[in-house]
């Protein structure tokens, strides 16, 4: 038995891993969040060498889908290897139908779930025990942990207890609160692990496995005879689980002196009043439990860790027999049910007992909803009270009034220091404080907690990290809400966000502003600077961007305000001690990226207090008068009552009513006009005479923040005094003047357009000029009227040329896409050409998030109301959920159809003229819409009911542009097979593939289109395998059109593939480059458009489209639109993207074998499009 232990800080997911790792054989894997990690670090570890209990690496397999995986892992247990899997949410639910076979063979798989809300009326991200209720009635034995070591101590228990039992074991902990909470914890030693191991019960499960050897047959079909009877008799081997896993957890007890069981008691020893629960609530129960005892009550906790097969022996023999009244409190809906599921058990094993305890139930923390002591005290409260069952915590419900009152209360130890600090999302915050955890927990004595909550974002939003250290192991599994110390990374946030409202009397606030100190008094809202004088509170200002671009890291903050709070913390660790641990840990983090990184951080660190300033804390700002902020009351009612509070952070507050009109998940578009972040440091600013008029500014523009203007004398003469434009220049738009407009309150500062901006004779038209300059000079006012006074006139015009195109107003707006994104151009421009009438599915992904995160969606209307309509189902199912969109719409215009053919010589002569013209031009959606605008006045007045059932229909005049929107791991991978089907469908419907070459959403993972040599997560030493060539497969149809298009290399081509894809009369599928931040290009993504056209001129992404419309003229179909290769820059691109330019570092054995496989396919795939750009198609009008 190892005797020495080994403390380590890591999170949830990296505990789970390192304890499945020892007895995994074979793992078949596909990213989700928040469990992906787990699976990254087993094929981490497996690309390095690491061992498991059997002397051999994991053998890590990427499916193309969580059902896959579970294929996977069934036919790897048939085989004979032990095999596990992790996932959460849709993932583990399309699992299920592996589950019961493997549960049914009884093959001793294991599941490691984070646990996460399901999507029901929107997708959520965040954790609760709705995925894992979904599978109680698959056989899998089910195991809980609460904390991040239990988690490690646990997570073995549950591989140890299916081999010895041949009982397949789902273990789960709680998605974010503890997949991502970062905490100090003892490590499990292998050896330890290794001697619990029933080598007997391998041996058997090896001779059991499928082989030729001793062939069997398995996966038979029983009839009504048998099949009951092979049913009953598995009971046999679940009675002996409970038993089994009691066993190893008095084991592992013996190892980490931590008391474990399958249920395990906490509290008064004759509590009348206890709590039932598992997850990482309990831990926060204990608190409370702690600090009631403490006032003489008599409560208590009963925690599950084996929840399936729930066994009443070890129940009761761990529930104090004083109980008089029980709450089970669950993390999880199941509506329409008496009861969620543990209670119902509970109150089953109580069944016809004497003097049986009151019990009553209650619904907590959906979705990670923050769960804290004041919250469960209410709960004793309730227990000892009204005993009011159905209950909720955590929120006003004041709809069916199942909510309980509750005042907060402290329960941290005196010793506990609490901080808070508000970052910006991709500044490297989540990642700068997960590692002070590190280096505070694994160089003294203290336990540390860190855990981040995020706002929608995908990057560039609000990212708070909430740290806790102290004396002892920290059981706070709830936000911290009373800092001790508040950093602050964006002087932004001190208008939107109560950042100190709850920092302790005597904290500290540190911001990163550019502003000078002695203006720092003027920045300060009222507010603040009351909060601040109230507190007796220290403030410190630092220019942390400055100093970021000193060291050479760009926008990249968080090294510095990691050093800064060091400086201010040294209660916690001697500044020159944690300078010296800060350079260890940086050359471990940025080690593999090169010296150059590493020596920038090293500067960064040093800088860090040499930049700090103190801003003496007037006594007289406690007597300030903070005026109550008045909203607009011309603010469209969800954006007053919904979309502010939940952009300020106040979403909690809000009370079940607020969504009454909600209620099936709806948003209001246009919404993200109204949030107005103000987030960059640098925007454009517009220098007029060296504009050409091009408009690829506005083209290229990730978030449309940038817009070409056209305006009328009338439109000048209301226009703001001093307003700069030039003589329009081009047809059809001579006589008006000509502006580039920058939102600059919704700029995010990506510098793409200053980038692409050719400039007159070399020198640009665009250059970023500090954000404060800007405002300063009236762009803010500029902006308001231009953007919404000024009208677009894209009428005087036809959009054939990129040119032009911009002059439509993009109805994709101020998403919340990574500055720089390249994706979003692709998508504000299908909206600017087909916007009013599009319908729109989208794959969750990248463009799920930054499209459809609540509150604010960025798909906006026209002045005439009409706008795409969006909606998201699953990430598998896009393209059927796209198909049954467009299979409703043709069905319902086919009944419209009906009633204007059967009705039209009953009619009046115009509007019989319009039921024939419709009729005959359905499909074509410019003319419908005509149609519409012509038909519906004369419709209006009318009452017969002829025009009643056409009003009835009216959505279905106007022929919608139906787009299925996605990415490449939902295209080439999870949601192929209905991709596939839809295209050989030969349907009337468009598909635009986003190919970012990786899994963007869940961080980064290799995928079907990642590119030979690639680096990625599930292929850290790079992919062998070869990229799949879906335009290729696609065109094999000969119906489909196809195109390949990059923006950064001709945005006139870009605009072709999509007027010609949505022009053609079935299905079309249209791939586009998407730099992305995963690539982590050089420069960032302020040279996503360049690296795009790189990427297209070396041969990498050549563009090209597939019209079969010109098969039809004998003529061939395919184009190649880019011009030859320059093969000789083929390397400069690798190398401008880490993905590839670590290689050498990574894997340097086999580096130059993949680069110049990476060449070798690109070069081949060039070869084949060259033979079918030289194809004949002269017979095909035979």
């Amino acid at each position: 038995m190892a005797t020495k232990k080994v403390f380590q800080s890591m999170d949830g997911n990296q505990a789970a891993a390192h304890v499945s790792y020892a007895f995994t054989e074979v793992a078949g894997i596909y990213p989700i969040t928040p469990s992906s990690p787990m699976a990254e670090y087993t094929d981490l570890w497996a690309s390095q060498g690491r061992k498991n209990l059997f002397g051999m690496p994991v053998k890590v397999i990427e499916m193309q889908s969580e059902a896959g995986a579970a294929g996977t892992v069934h036919g790897s247990l048939q085989a004979g290897a032990l095999t596990t899997t992790y996932t959460a949410s849709q993932g583990l639910l399309l699992k299920l139908p592996n589950m019961y076979k493997i549960a049914g063979e009884l093959l001793p798989g294991v599941i490691h779930v984070a646990a996460r809300s399901i999507a029901v009326q929107a997708l959520s991200i965040f954790g609760d025990h709705q995925d894992v209720m979904a599978a109680r009635p698959t056989g899998f034995a089910i195991m809980s942990s609460g904390s991040v070591q239990e988690t490690m101590d646990l997570g073995g228990v549950a591989h140890l207890a299916a081999i010895k039992s041949s009982i397949p074991f789902l273990h789960f902990f709680d998605g974010f609160r503890t997949s991502h909470e970062v905490n100090k914890v003892e490590v499990m030693d292998y050896e330890d692990l290794d001697r619990l191991l029933d080598r007997d019960a391998v041996r058997k499960f090896r001779k059991r496995a499928l082989n030729s050897s001793n062939p069997v047959t398995r996966g038979s079909a029983q009839n009504d005879d048998v099949y009951m009877q092979a049913r009953e008799i598995q009971d046999k081997f679940y009675q002996d689980v409970p038993d089994i896993v009691e066993e190893y957890m008095a084991e592992i007890s013996k190892i980490t002196g931590r008391n474990y069981a399958p249920f395990v008691y906490y509290g008064d020893e004759d509590a009348e009043d206890v709590i039932i629960a598992m997850g990482s609530v309990t831990e926060a129960v204990e608190e409370t439990v702690d600090y009631l005892q403490k006032e003489g009550r008599k409560v208590g906790l009963l925690t599950v860790h084996l929840y399936r097969p729930l066994s009443a022996k070890h129940f009761f023999k761990s529930l104090p027999k004083s109980v008089k009244r029980i709450a089970v409190i669950e993390r999880t809906k199941e509506s329409g049910s008496i009861g969620e599921p543990l209670l119902l058990d509970v109150q089953s094993l109580f069944y016809g007992k004497e003097n049986a305890p009151v019990i009553i139930g209650g619904r907590y923390g959906l979705s990670s909803k923050d769960t804290t002591p004041g919250q469960i005290k209410a709960v004793f409260d309730n227990l000892a009270g009204d005993q009011k069952t159905g209950f909720t915590i955590g929120i006003n419900d004041d709809v069916n009034n199942t909510s309980l009152p509750y005042e907060e209360i402290d329960t941290q130890p005196e010793s506990t220091t609490e901080l808070l600090f508000f970052g910006f999302g991709s500044d490297g915050t989540v990642g700068a404080s997960k590692n002070t955890i590190k280096i505070i927990g694994e160089n003294t004595d203290l336990y540390g907690q860190a855990y981040s909550s995020y706002d929608s974002k995908k990057s560039g939003g609000v990212t708070r990290m909430h740290l806790r250290f102290g004396h002892t192991p920290i059981r706070s599994t709830y936000l911290v809400n009373t800092p001790h110390f508040v950093s602050c990374s964006k002087d932004s946030y001190l208008h939107t966000y109560d950042m100190i409202a709850g920092l302790r009397p005597g904290g500290t606030f540190l911001l990163n502003t550019v502003v000078p100190k002695d203006e720092v008094e003027e920045l300060l809202p009222a507010k603040v600077k009351k909060q601040l004088a109230e507190k007796d509170a220290k403030l410190y200002i630092i220019n942390a961007v400055k100093l970021a671009e000193e060291a050479g890291l760009g926008g990249m903050i968080n090294t510095i305000m990691q050093s800064a709070f060091f400086a201010l913390n040294e209660q916690i660790m001697p500044y020159a001690e944690a300078q010296k641990l800060m350079k260890k840990y940086a050359e471990k983090a940025y080690g593999r990226k090169g010296k150059e990184i590493v020596e920038k951080n090293y500067n960064a660190i040093d800088k860090g207090q040499e930049g700090l300033i103190e801003i003496p804390v007037k006594a007289e700002w406690a007597d300030l008068t903070v005026e109550e902020r008045k909203l607009d009351a011309s603010l469209p009612e969800y954006v007053k009552n919904i979309a502010i509070p939940v952009n300020e952070i106040r979403g909690y507050d809000l009370p079940v009513s607020a969504f009454e009109d909600y209620a099936d998940g709806t948003m209001e578009n246009g919404s993200s006009a109204y949030e107005k972040r103000g987030i960059a440091n640098y925007t454009p600013n517009w220098i007029s005479d060296n504009c050409i008029q091009c408009n690829q500014c506005a083209f290229a523009c990730p978030h449309a923040v940038i817009r070409p203007f056209l305006l009328t004398e009338e439109e000048m003469a209301n226009a703001p005094e001093g307003l700069e434009t030039l003589d329009a220049v081009g047809k059809g738009i001579k006589g008006l003047q000509y502006k580039i407009q920058i939102s600059t309150l919704d700029c995010t500062g990506c510098g793409v357009c200053v980038e692409v901006c050719p400039g007159k004779k070399g020198v640009k038209a665009l250059e970023m000029s500090p954000i404060q300059d800007e405002i300063a000079k009236g762009e803010v006012q500029n902006a308001e009227y231009l953007f919404n006074h000024v009208t677009y006139k894209d009428n005087l015009i036809e959009k054939t040329n990129a040119k032009n195109s911009q002059f439509a107003k993009p109805l994709f707006e101020f998403s919340g896409a990574c500055a720089g994104c390249g994706e979003t151009p692709y998508v504000k421009l299908v909206t600017q050409l087909f916007g009013e009438r599009m319908q729109i599915a989208n794959a969750t992904g990248c463009s799920s998030i930054y499209g459809g995160s609540f509150p604010a969606t960025p798909y906006t209307t026209n002045e005439n109301g009409r706008g795409p309509a969006w909606a998201n189902s699953l990430f598998e199912d896009n393209a059927e959920f796209g198909f049954g969109m467009l299979a409703a719409n043709n069905t319902l215009r086919d009944q419209l159809q009906t009633i204007m053919a059967e009705n039209k010589d009953d009619v009046s002569e115009e509007l019989k003229a319009l039921f024939d013209e419709w009729i005959q031009n359905r499909e074509d959606g410019d003319k419908t819409l005509d149609i519409y605008n012509n038909l519906m006045p004369l419709l209006e007045d009318a009452d017969d009911k002829v025009a009643e059932d056409i009003k009835d229909l009216s959505n279905y005049i106007v022929k919608q542009s139906n787009w299925i929107i996605g990415g490449d791991g939902w295209a080439y991978d999870i949601g192929y097979g209905g991709l596939d089907h839809v295209i050989a469908s030969g349907e009337n419907i468009n598909i635009l593939v986003l190919d970012t070459e990786v899994y963007s959403n869940t961080g980064g993972q290799s995928s079907k289109s990642s590119p030979t040599g690639s680096i990625a997560k599930f292929t850290a030493s790079g992919k062998s395998g070869n990229k799949k060539d879906l335009a290729a497969i696609a065109m094999n149809y000969g119906n489909v059109y196809v195109a390949q298009v990059s923006h950064g290399a001709s945005q006139q081509q870009v605009l072709k593939a999509f007027r010609e894809a949505e022009e053609y009369n079935g299905p079309s599928l249209i791939i586009a480059y998407s730099p992305c931040i995963a690539h982590k290009i050089k420069g960032g993504l302020t040279n996503s458009q360049n690296q795009a056209k790189l990427a297209t001129e070396c041969g990498y992404w050549p563009t090209f489209r597939f019209d079969p419309r010109i098969a039809q003229k004998g003529e061939n179909p395919f184009k190649i639109d880019s011009k030859d290769p320059n093969w000789d820059k083929y390397r400069d691109f690798l190398m401008n993207e880490a993905r590839y330019a670590q290689l050498l570092d990574i894997n340097p054995d086999h580096a130059e074998e993949l680069y110049e496989a990476n060449l070798y396919q690109a070069k081949r795939r060039y070869r084949m499009y060259k033979r079918y750009e030289a194809m004949d198609y002269s017979n095909e009008t035979e």
